[in-house]
């Protein structure tokens, strides 16, 4: 396993952190989603990303049940706050002081830890002052509840703000989660230089496109039974942009890409952000062990410059580019 240092922290996490969105408490029975994270840390990843909506709560417990027995010291544990969580009440959501601290509170106690190593607004909350939100977050961190503070999803704009105020009050804001992949650079242009300026690492998530850069989705079939495309939970409408004949099309090119460095096209997706010196993490998650093993095979992977070139004309423009898709794919008022 390949161990980066998080933003100019002094953590470091595992260039392969495993997330357990879409996964645990809901696409896949308990004791599969343990065995995913035992296979996880047998493969030396050290890190795991969870969040308190993720299945309303359910992820952080399975998580939680999951690394019981662990040495907390050899682990780096994240979760966020900000979507809605329990009953979804007038105040379950966002990233008020109040919302905050509850949250963490709750979290800890699924998560059966006195602390996370890095607590991330899970979106950029318009109906909240920053400052109470930064405010909220410097006492979580001063409490030794959370270890480091993060965010997800943020244009380069709000993480400037957010970084500012954090300075002023003592913390640092060390991490951004965006979404990253050969098909989607968004933050290329204008997160990326951004949180370079400011010392933040990207943990990105969806490295390979929920599945559709291992090349299993093929142009004019339907997709296979059981995969992510034909999960009516929320998986089938997180790729749905690109289940078109010309992304898979392109997609089922890369493999002689793939072929020519001994990987397979998801090791290929995942080392392919790790080239990017901005990213401390690529987020996978899986609904079997094997895949986990697999997946960690791209981790000090280095792609040759010729090879990074094949792959930037075989996508060509089925990759989505515009910075601006960050703000426009966040919310900009609070989910009811």
């Amino acid at each position: 396993m390949e161990f980066r240092y998080l933003g100019n922290s002094g953590l470091k996490i595992s260039a392969i952190t495993y997330g357990n969105w879409l996964t645990h408490g809901s696409q896949i029975e308990n004791e599969v989603a343990t065995s995913c994270v035992r296979a996880a840390l047998e493969a030396g990843i050290s890190s795991f990303d969870t969040a308190d909506a993720y299945a309303n709560t359910k992820a952080e417990t399975v998580l939680g049940e999951a690394l019981k027995g662990e040495r907390r010291e050899s682990l780096e544990i994240f979760t966020k706050v900000y979507w809605p969580t329990g009953p979804g009440g007038h105040n379950d959501v966002g990233l008020s002081r109040k919302h905050i601290m509850e949250s963490v509170n709750g979290s800890l106690s699924r998560l059966q830890s006195d602390y996370v190593d890095l607590y991330q607004a899970h979106r950029y909350d318009t109906e909240t002052p920053l400052e109470e939100t930064m405010q909220a977050f410097a006492d979580v961190v001063r409490s030794g509840k959370a270890l480091y503070i993060g965010v997800s999803e943020w244009t380069a704009d709000q993480l400037r703000a957010g970084h500012a105020l954090a300075k002023e009050l003592g913390f640092g804001l060390i991490s951004s989660q965006p979404q990253y992949s050969m098909l989607w650079r968004v933050i290329e242009d204008e997160v990326v230089p951004t949180s370079r300026e400011l010392g933040i690492g990207q943990i990105v998530w969806s490295p390979i496109v929920q599945g559709v850069l291992t090349g299993k989705y093929r142009p004019g079939q339907a997709p296979p039974e059981g995969s992510r495309a034909t999960d009516t939970n929320g998986g089938a409408d997180m790729i749905k942009r690109f289940m078109n004949d010309d992304v898979l099309t392109r997609v089922q090119q890369l493999q002689p890409v793939a072929d020519e460095l001994n990987l397979t096209m998801a090791q290929l997706a995942v080392a392919w952000v790790l080239q990017n010196d901005n990213v401390s993490a690529a987020l996978v998650g899986a609904s079997r062990p094997e895949q986990v093993a697999e997946n960690v095979k791209a981790a000090g992977v280095r792609i040759p410059d010729e090879a990074l070139k094949r792959i930037d004309e075989v996508l060509g423009d089925t990759v989505v580019r515009d910075p601006a898709k960050t703000a426009e794919n966040a919310p900009t008022s609070r989910p009811a």
